[in-house]
């Protein structure tokens, strides 16, 4: 349980391809050259072995576990330097959509809730560094609460973290199914597209929060 206060209203926001663009092929690229396998053996030596996922889920229990577990799959030294590098050459922030957090901001609690193990979690604020000085001690991935989207586990936890109830909880993630896990425990979840403006979605959840809370206290 997260020890400061419980926020009014509580905004997550996930990382790729929403506050950042991913360029998923440039870090496969990165990793070929660096591990000496091709796309098809990077995969099939971790991530079709369902090792990311596990990691998303909460499976390495700190970083180091993690980077030492993707060395042996890929059977060669990997220093974590360059592991971040790759992985950071692949994002590059967009600048509207981290406005939407800024708006955010100014309502309620803003934190991230990105599908990322924990040694991504460790790096998170040298990749996008215009996210620490909003996000501060939120920047979480999905490894923090043992369980990964669109598992409904990963968004109950969250909200128990937070102390934050569903109804006043805002998400934004690209990935339609992600959406609905959110959804399906009560949060107000919005589907990120290339044309979203996710400071209009923030804007319209906090007038929306607003005109409820209103009508509840005209109605007591």
């Amino acid at each position: 349980m997260n020890s400061t206060p419980a926020p009014r209203l509580l905004f997550l926001f996930d990382m790729d391809d929403v506050l950042v663009r991913y360029d998923w092929k440039t870090r496969m690229a990165g990793l070929t050259e660096l591990t000496g396998h091709d796309l098809g053996e990077l995969r099939r030596r971790w991530w079709l072995s369902g090792n990311e996922q596990r990691a998303e889920a909460g499976g390495f229990p700190d970083a180091d576990t993690y980077l030492a577990a993707f060395e042996r799959a890929m059977g060669c030294s990997v220093p974590e330097s360059d592991w971040a590098r790759v992985r950071g050459a692949a994002m590059t922030e967009l600048p509207e959509r981290i406005e939407a957090v800024r708006v955010a901001a100014e309502h309620g609690r803003v934190a991230l809730l990105t599908n990322n193990g924990p040694l991504a979690g460790r790096w998170i604020h040298t990749w996008a560094p215009s996210l620490p000085p909003l996000f501060g001690e939120h920047l979480d991935t999905t490894s923090n609460f043992g369980a990964r989207k669109p598992e409904p586990e990963v968004f109950e936890r969250a909200l128990a973290h937070h102390g934050a109830a569903p109804e006043d909880t805002f998400f934004a993630d690209d990935m339609p199914e992600n959406v609905a896990g959110a959804r399906s425990v009560g949060i107000h979840a919005v589907l990120v597209e290339h044309e979203t403006d996710l400071r209009d979605a923030v804007r319209a959840f906090v007038a929306d929060r607003h005109d409820t809370l209103e009508a509840r206290l005209t109605s007591a």
